[in-house]
């Protein structure tokens, strides 16, 4: 007799795809068996739905200090928006200053984070400070904290890009320690100097941000970060890759040898530069770094996930309001804080979009939404797989829903929705985590701070 019987629904595990009952004991999956026939003491019904594991997004900031404010959401908005959308685990980007130490900040983000996350977490620690200090404190927090990925900026000059010496002793640090470096990859001289000039002469609206980083910068910044791994031998991962130059430059790498893996995100798969350049200031709700592009980028980006160029999707979320942060920068686009907010919307816009229209299948949905995550990011088989022993992180979603995406449902404190009025189809019905329900039809049910820190060796 289980604790927890999900009966009958289409599951999908590492291996196959079968319709039959998971059994869940205590926080852990103790049984699935095909056909059903498992016994509980609560019965979810999944007939006629299909059963996941619970999805990861790779790529979110909540605690983010960024362009003289804060991103508007706290752990517990955004782990809420997280779980009604079907996401169970999020790494979160620490994101400290040039002058803040690395113990410091993984101590600040990670006390946010246990006070105010519903769903389970770790971190990527970014990189900015590389003095002897922060050296010896990212080996402690490696060896100690379960630590294991890096971020790094080509990009924000004078304030959180890296320098080339210094990023080419990182790296031999992460092939020496085993960790990932996970990298926004532009080039922080070339938009720096982009920047001054069309603001000199008097274009400032968002519809120049893309103008003012192309997909050249991104493309090269990526050539740039593989020919550094390809001397270093180190892991690396592409974060929010926009562009198919920049996914062509990665595969070249790639066929050399080089540890490589690209990351798409959500806003990047279903939006475009079209909307960042809408009258009066709105096209501010859609500036981001990389920025959107043309419309036809998201063939690239669908074809690459479709073929395993592309191996994770996230979301980039960073969430800043319309109305008294993004309009900080009505006098010029530099001033605009970046994000498009998705983390909520982005496993149902991936099987929208992506699924549904045939460019991607349901199983390469649930391996770039959650398993490839978990095994890149060492987390597998706790993580991300439905199988004896791993974490019950269980979704029951309901493909046949169909709505719109609006602002009014989300969890997030955002003052918008980038995907207002959007077609819909899919629902995450019933999200577990660790085997206790927390989210029903698009409502959070869970226990507030009930998430635990995934620490990853």
């Amino acid at each position: 007799m289980y604790d927890t019987v999900i009966h009958g629904g289409t599951i999908f595990t590492p291996d196959s795809v079968f319709v039959g009952d998971i059994g869940i004991s205590g926080d852990t999956i103790g049984e699935i068996k095909e056909g059903g026939g498992l016994d509980g003491d609560k019965i979810i019904d999944a007939m006629g739905k299909c059963v996941f594991p619970g999805f990861i997004d790779p790529h979110v900031h909540i605690h983010l200090p960024f362009m003289g404010t804060n991103a508007i959401d706290d752990h517990e908005s955004a782990s809420k928006a997280a779980l009604v959308g079907g996401t169970t685990t999020i790494i979160e980007m620490i994101c400290p200053g040039p002058e803040d130490e690395p113990a410091k900040a993984f101590a600040e983000w990670k006390e946010l984070a246990e006070e105010g996350s519903c769903c389970d977490y770790t971190f990527h620690l970014a990189v900015v400070r590389f003095d002897e200090t922060a050296k010896t404190q990212l080996r402690e927090l490696v060896a100690n904290e379960g630590v294991q990925s890096f971020k790094i900026f080509l990009a924000y000059k004078g304030a959180l890009d890296i320098s080339d010496e210094n990023l080419h002793e990182l790296m031999l640090m992460c092939k020496e320690l085993g960790v990932t470096l996970t990298a926004h990859c532009e080039n922080a001289e070339a938009i720096d100097a982009k920047q001054k000039q069309l603001i000199a002469e008097g274009k400032t609206g968002p519809e120049w941000h893309e103008p003012s980083r192309p997909r050249g910068v991104e493309a090269g910044g990526v050539q740039h970060l593989c020919e550094f791994a390809e001397r270093t031998g180190a892991t690396i991962y592409v974060v929010h890759t926009s562009c198919g130059e920049a996914i062509n430059n990665a595969m070249q790498a790639r066929e050399r040898g080089v540890d490589v893996t690209v990351e798409a995100v959500a806003p990047h798969l279903v939006l475009d530069k079209t909307y960042a350049e809408r009258s009066n200031f709105e096209g501010a709700k859609f500036v981001m770094s990389p920025p959107l592009r043309d419309a036809k980028e998201h063939e690239s980006l669908w074809n690459g996930l479709a073929s395993g160029e592309v191996l994770t999707i996230g979301t980039d979320h960073a969430p800043f309001n319309y109305s008294g942060q993004k309009d900080m920068g009505k006098d010029a686009f530099t001033l605009i804080p970046n994000g498009i907010p998705s983390i909520q919307e982005r496993v149902d816009l991936v099987h929208t979009y992506g699924v549904c229209t045939g460019k991607i299948e349901l199983r390469k949905m649930v391996d770039v939404c959650s398993t490839n995550v978990a095994k890149i990011f060492k987390m597998y088989p706790k993580k991300g797989a439905l199988a004896v022993g791993s974490d019950a992180d269980i979704v029951v979603y309901d493909p046949n829903y169909v709505g719109t995406f609006n602002h009014k449902d989300g969890l997030s404190k955002i003052d918008y929705s980038g995907f207002e009025g959007m077609q819909r189809k899919g629902r995450s019905d019933i999200v577990l985590l660790r085997g206790k329900v927390v989210a029903e039809q698009g409502a959070f049910i869970g226990e507030c701070a009930g998430g635990k820190y995934i620490p990853r060796k």
